[in-house]
């Protein structure tokens, strides 16, 4: 039997990481509304601009010297090149596609580092695992179909997000043990902006009127409280018990297309997002049951 502090602190993770699927998928609305009218680059720049200006307010004042403690430098500048890339290719990716097709790609990464663990840390994957695998992979096809009308280039834009934010995870992983969830979030998007700003200035193109700039300072608090929240949901609970609990934010990805852009996905779309989802939550509960 747990507990009462042991079963409050899984309830604070739960509540932490469901508040961080609602502010990536409000990031997500807000980003696609504003990639409508100005350059890709320059919106992931100021989205990790505000982030930065954000957060560090909000968190300076009581977190201090932990914003930039740091255990190694060097994993920081590559989490932060990372994380640049994979929200320009999310955010190029919103120009064209509905929410709800690039969140069921997203939610491909667990499958993606089920591979990424048998190929790079050399994981045994049993059959089970790679028939997780292969239906995941299934319904990531039924997402992108291939040589149909319905397929777009863009989801290749997705897929590789998928893979660049697989690795992504992979290092925050490895990460989390030496540094702290303030210097993590603050920091990478700290690289993420200065890594964007050549590209960004070089196109530039200045915000049409005052609810723009709203939208975007709105996407560096987003931003920022959801990987906050991450970050110290893991402090509560396991990320074996949190990830069933992120699978949520199609919903809410899917629900924000439907309200903001009148987008509803089809049928194909529902299908390979239920399939992806499936798989993913199977490896995580693969994952629960060995530890």
């Amino acid at each position: 039997m747990l507990n009462p502090d042991e079963a409050a602190g899984r309830r604070i993770g739960i509540a932490l990481v469901s508040l961080a699927t609602v502010a990536f998928a409000a990031l997500d609305a807000a980003a696609k509304w504003l990639v409508l009218t100005l350059p890709v680059v320059q919106v992931a720049w100021l989205r990790f601009v505000m982030h930065v200006l954000v957060m560090g307010a909000l968190l300076a004042p009581a977190r201090g010297s932990a914003l930039v403690r740091v255990h190694s430098a060097r994993l920081q500048w590559l989490r932060g090149a990372l994380l640049a890339a994979m929200t320009g290719l999310n955010f190029w990716a919103l120009q064209y596609l509905q929410l709800a097709e690039t969140g069921a790609m997203t939610f491909s990464v667990p499958i993606v580092i089920a591979l990424l663990s048998a190929w790079w840390l050399h994981e045994r994957l049993d059959v089970r695992r790679w028939l997780a695998v292969a239906a995941g992979f299934v319904g990531v096809l039924l997402v992108i179909r291939p040589g149909t009308y319905a397929f777009h280039w863009a989801i290749l834009l997705s897929a590789a997000n998928a893979l660049i934010t697989a690795c992504f995870n992979l290092l925050t992983r490895r990460m989390a043990a030496s540094e702290t969830p303030e210097s993590m979030q603050w920091l990478s998007a700290g690289v993420a902006a200065l890594v964007l700003a050549p590209f960004a200035l070089a196109d530039w193109r200045w915000p049409a009127d005052l609810p723009s700039w709203g939208v975007i300072a709105f996407t560096g608090l987003a931003g920022g409280v959801g990987h906050l929240c991450v970050a110290r949901a893991h402090r509560h609970a396991s990320a074996a018990l949190l990830g069933p609990f992120l699978y949520q934010q199609i919903l809410y990805m899917t629900l924000a297309g439907w309200l903001v852009f009148g987008q509803v996905p089809d049928a194909y779309v529902v299908a390979g997002a239920l399939v992806v989802v499936a798989s993913g939550l199977y490896l995580l509960g693969l994952a629960l049951a060995r530890r």
